[in-house]
């Protein structure tokens, strides 16, 4: 029973990345109709960043947390500005080939600047210890991990939700030609909101810094597996790629635990499959969600 609680918790670790990614990529989706294919590589950068804060900047972990997000939250706007923006009115497909052109590029700088091999990445000293839950004894580094993340995504849900400016988000989102119907200048959030996409991306790399070694292809390895989380939980809608974004984390892990390796790596895409047969709009999408 002890393996099975800690399986669990392992997977709301890593559902906690998902969740954090899939909602800044069903976001930028929803709202520019942009297959951001680039995120992955976004979620790399936030974890080199951490690498640099800490080696070369030689500043602690915790600056990390609020620089590199900051920086890439700037980057993203000046990418949006001067290139997704360029290509927006063409067919989506150009800009899909754009996002991918990029991961491949910042793929080889970082492999070129810090060597192929993955880097190691401890955990700050505050956080190197390990805590009793129950009867088995985790990490305290990757709890705090999962909370962040978990905070991140709830204080995101109500932002969007509860406060009048996430609403019009939330709405052009979702609904953009009829947000625009109403009167709603939709492409005044466009910029601030990949650039926060952009953000939110490269927080998770930060936070799984220490949890994973920081590579490359950290982020080429996540990437088809967030796609999936938002397709299952439904392209454009926010709290379904939350959602399922942990879901998937905990049913992965108890695959990878209980079962052959291959079924934990196939899990995720039959379960998408069987959703598509079902809803093709997603768990939590309508079928007027932008497809």
């Amino acid at each position: 029973m002890s393996g099975f609680l800690e399986q669990t918790v392992n997977g709301l670790v890593n559902g906690g990345f998902y969740a954090m990614l899939a909602l800044g990529l069903a976001i930028i989706f929803g709202m520019l109709g942009v297959v951001n294919f680039a995120h992955g590589a976004c979620y790399m950068l936030g974890a080199y960043g951490a690498y640099v804060v800490l080696h070369s900047l030689g500043l602690p972990y915790w600056w990390a947390l609020a620089i590199v997000p900051a920086v890439l939250f700037v980057a993203g706007i000046a990418v949006e500005r001067t290139l997704i923006a360029r290509l927006t009115p063409l067919d989506p497909l150009y800009n899909f080939l754009l996002t991918f052109g990029v991961t491949l590029v910042l793929q080889a700088v970082i492999t070129w600047h810090f060597g192929p091999a993955a880097s190691p990445y401890e955990p700050p000293a505050e956080l190197a210890g390990a805590v009793r839950l129950g009867s088995f004894v985790y990490p305290e580094y990757r709890l705090f991990a999962f909370g962040v993340a978990a905070f991140c995504c709830v204080l995101a849900w109500w932002t969007l939700s509860r406060t009048r400016v996430g609403v019009v988000v939330r709405a052009a989102t979702e609904r953009p030609e009829l947000t625009r119907a109403l009167g709603v200048n939709v492409g005044r959030w466009v910029t601030p909101v990949f650039g926060f996409g952009i953000a939110l991306a490269a927080l998770a790399g930060v936070l799984a810094a220490p949890v994973q070694a920081v590579s490359p292809l950290m982020g080429a390895d996540l990437i088809i597996v967030v796609f999936a989380v938002v397709v299952i939980g439904g392209l454009g809608s926010i709290i379904g790629s939350v959602v399922t974004g942990f879901a998937v984390g905990v049913l992965t892990s108890w695959a990878q635990a209980y079962a052959p390796a291959v079924v934990g790596q196939l899990l995720i895409f039959v379960l998408m499959a069987v959703v598509l047969l079902v809803r093709p709009a997603g768990l939590f999408g309508t079928q007027e969600a932008p497809l």
